[in-house]
């Protein structure tokens, strides 16, 4: 069984992790064709260069539009028509500007199809619980795409956690700051006040992350939203101030913004610090979880610029990088392609569920695979993580008012 994949969206995460991630399970037999659909065919022309080439010989994706498509044709509803006309129970990546998510998802459930999605899934708890009832009625999976999770130093911190090595978590901070380079992207059209902000895009990694390592749920959120200009005129927060407290009364300051210099070093500057203490009462010591994201002891210097431009880099070969292995052209390896494995792999699983012999009909089976999926809770889905959506709908109310702080009520099981 291989599920054929459509991808929504060919921006930026597309062709540093989706794309290749879903070469290397189509060359394992995991996946069938691969559709990408985007609103103009510039961008589906920057997936077929010569870096795709030489990694992914002779393999390829069906392009809508056209790539022989004119450079200026709009079509902002034609992933509709692509979605529709998948056979049902495959396989839709939604990786477009958050704003989209919401009808994308639903859409692609109402297909029969089954979800991935990039963080975050949606902006409002209601649309989550929606999307989570309606992928549960029909048997379907949706997951979401937190890649960090799949970091070997993330699942050892939780096994750790929940073992009681570290203690309680009671203090921490972390930052995740992109380049500069940003400002002068795509993300002008999509990344504005209106829209989102640096806390909700990116801070929404690390508050995941908390979670994921100690199980605690967030119960206040602040966050103060600096403001700039992109170079075409729109108006965005550059960068966000948070401030999350945890449901234990642990707190994590956040920083995000795009402004990590395009000269430094690294490909951004990120990285979290979380405190903890031993049981109340007890009185034996402290514990300290630290993970430095933006450099993991690798340091090339070159006598040629690397593709960004840098002759001195901090390489980062944990996330994603493709690299020789014993066959043809080059193997993805890191948690980002390992994270998008996990999500193939855990639709396959309900899939695979439904047409096993077993008790009960083919949808009880479905529904049973989704509800192990969820209690495990590594892949993010809406039933186990929506206190994402909850973070994301509380900082989006307190960045509008500048910095308020926003109470979350806990319940429906998160």
């Amino acid at each position: 069984m291989t599920l054929d994949t459509t991808i929504l969206g060919a921006g930026m995460i597309v062709y540093d992790q989706i794309l290749p991630s879903l070469y290397q399970l189509q060359r394992a037999s995991i996946i069938g064709p691969i559709r990408v659909a985007a609103s103009r065919t510039t961008r589906l022309r920057e997936l077929v260069d010569a870096h795709f080439t030489a990694a992914f010989q002779g393999q390829s994706f069906e392009a809508h539009p056209p790539l022989d498509g004119g450079d200026s044709r709009v079509t902002p509803d034609l992933w509709k028509d692509v979605v529709a006309a998948m056979e049902p129970r495959q396989l839709v990546i939604v990786a477009t500007p958050d704003e989209l998510h919401n009808e994308m998802v639903t859409f692609a459930l109402e297909h029969d199809q089954h979800v991935i999605c990039v963080k975050p899934l949606v902006h409002q708890v209601r649309q989550a619980h929606a999307i989570r009832d309606l992928a549960y009625t029909r048997g379907l999976f949706v997951g979401i795409e937190y890649h960090k999770r799949f970091d070997r130093r993330s699942l050892e911190a939780r096994g750790s956690y929940r073992a009681g090595r570290f203690g309680e978590f009671r203090c921490g901070e972390a930052k995740l700051i992109e380049p500069w380079s940003y400002r002068h992207s795509n993300f002008q059209n999509w990344f504005t006040k209106d829209k989102t902000d640096p806390f909700t895009y990116i801070g929404c990694h690390y508050v995941d992350l908390v979670y994921f390592i100690t199980g605690l749920r967030p119960v206040e959120v602040s966050v103060r939203g600096i403001e700039g200009i992109f170079p075409n005129g729109n108006e965005a927060y550059m960068w966000s101030a948070a401030q999350v407290t945890f449901e234990n009364g642990g707190v994590l300051s956040l920083l995000n913004g795009l402004g990590y210099p395009d000269q430094g070093a690294g490909s951004n500057d990120q990285g979290i610090c979380l405190f903890c203490e031993s049981a109340a009462g007890s009185n034996t010591g402290g514990g300290l979880i630290e993970h430095r994201d933006n450099f993991r002891g690798v340091a090339h210097s070159y006598v040629k610029p690397s593709a960004a431009g840098k002759y001195f880099h901090f390489i980062n070969p944990d996330y994603f990088r493709l690299v020789p292995f014993d066959g043809q052209g080059l193997k993805p390896v890191g948690y980002g392609y390992d994270s998008i494995e996990a999500l193939v792999a855990a639709a396959m699983q309900v899939e695979q569920a439904g047409s096993a012999s077993g008790e009960g009909t083919a949808m009880d089976r479905r529904q049973t695979a989704l509800r192990a999926i969820d209690e495990r809770g590594l892949v993010a889905t809406p039933a186990n993580s929506s206190i994402n959506e909850q973070v994301v709908e509380a900082g989006r109310l307190s960045i509008l008012n500048g910095g308020s702080r926003v109470r979350i009520e806990l319940g429906d099981g998160l």
